[in-house]
This record gives C-alpha cells, sequence and structure tokens, in this order.
C-alpha cells in the first residue's frame, strides 16, 4: 500500500476515534474532537496531492479517498444532530446529495465517465469542514463577540451542498437522458 493511501486509511481510522471522543464524557471533549476532526480532514487534500506527485494514483486510492470524506462528514453530522447543534434536515440535505451524486458518478462511470471534483464540490466541502469545525469549537472565537459563527458557516454549507449538487446533475444531464434508452 502507498503513501496517498495509507494517509487515506488513516483519515478512515480517524472516524471512530472521533467519534469515540464525542461519546466519552471528557472536560472539552468537543475541542479534541474538533481537533481529530481537523487533522482527519486536513489529510483530504495531502493524500491526492501526494497521490498525483508521485505517480501513484491507484484504484484503491480512488474507490477509498471519497469514502473517507464522506464517513467523516457523515460522522460528524450525525454526530451534531445528536447534540442538537443543527437539524436533522441540514445533515439528510448534505448527506442525502452525496448518495445522489456518488450514485450519478457510478452511472457516468458505467458509461466511460469520469465525473471528477468541480470547484463547487471543493468549495462545498472546505465549507461543510469550516461549519463542522466552529460548530465543535462553540464558535470560539466567534463566541466571544456573540457571532453563530458555526450556523452561518453551515448555512453556506448547505448553500454550496445544494449549488455544487444541482451542477453535477446539469453537467451530465445527457448521461441521464442516455440511461433512460
Amino acid at each position: 500500500m502507498n503513501l496517498p493511501n495509507r494517509i487515506t486509511l488513516a483519515r478512515i481510522v480517524l472516524v471512530p476515534i472521533f467519534l469515540l471522543i464525542l461519546s466519552v464524557k471528557i472536560k472539552y471533549g468537543h475541542f479534541l474532537a474538533a481537533a481529530v476532526f481537523i487533522l482527519a480532514a486536513s489529510t483530504d487534500g495531502l493524500d491526492g496531492y501526494l497521490a498525483r506527485k508521485r505517480n501513484q494514483v491507484t484504484k484503491l486510492g480512488k474507490f477509498m479517498d471519497p469514502l473517507a470524506d464522506k464517513l467523516l462528514v457523515s460522522a460528524a453530522l450525525i454526530s451534531l444532530v445528536e447534540l442538537g447543534k443543527i437539524s436533522a434536515w441540514v445533515a439528510f440535505i448534505i448527506i442525502g446529495r452525496e448518495f445522489a451524486v456518488t450514485g450519478l458518478r457510478s452511472i457516468a462511470a458505467a458509461e466511460g465517465v469520469v465525473i471528477s471534483a468541480s470547484r463547487l464540490g471543493k468549495a462545498k466541502t472546505v465549507s461543510q469542514i469550516i461549519a463542522i469545525v466552529f460548530l465543535f469549537l462553540q464558535d470560539f472565537p466567534f463566541s466571544l463577540l456573540k457571532i453563530p459563527a458555526g450556523k452561518l458557516a453551515m448555512g453556506v454549507a448547505v448553500f454550496f451542498t445544494i449549488w455544487s449538487g444541482l451542477d453535477y446533475f446539469r453537467r451530465a444531464r445527457h448521461l441521464l437522458k442516455a440511461g433512460q434508452k
């Protein structure tokens, strides 16, 4: 297993560690969970960068990388719902979009077409990570100014989630039409 795939695997392994930290009641546990989440999220760009730079892009990596991303973000969103930090509909929109785009990519792959991440998709990912971190950090440092940074950032994340999802389907509509025949 090459280094980029090991980094991706480490992100997957960090998900249950993140959840474990959230489930035990320890002082400043949310901050520790946020640190683990940030560590895991930061490996997302690193593994892809190294894979391309070292010419080590593999089928395993192409499968594991988006899976790791979805596991991490889904775990965080479900935890935030359980903690009462976000509404279930917010998590549903974000997770539902991931299922929909993954399905779209599967249809495209069956047709021999690769749908790579768009700029909107990357903006979606960054905005989700920022929102999740602010919510776990209880809006710090903006909480000192009474600014609900997490809720505002999650609103931005939902916006980019919907926009990027619609954009993927708009750009792939020819595949969907061909699939109806």
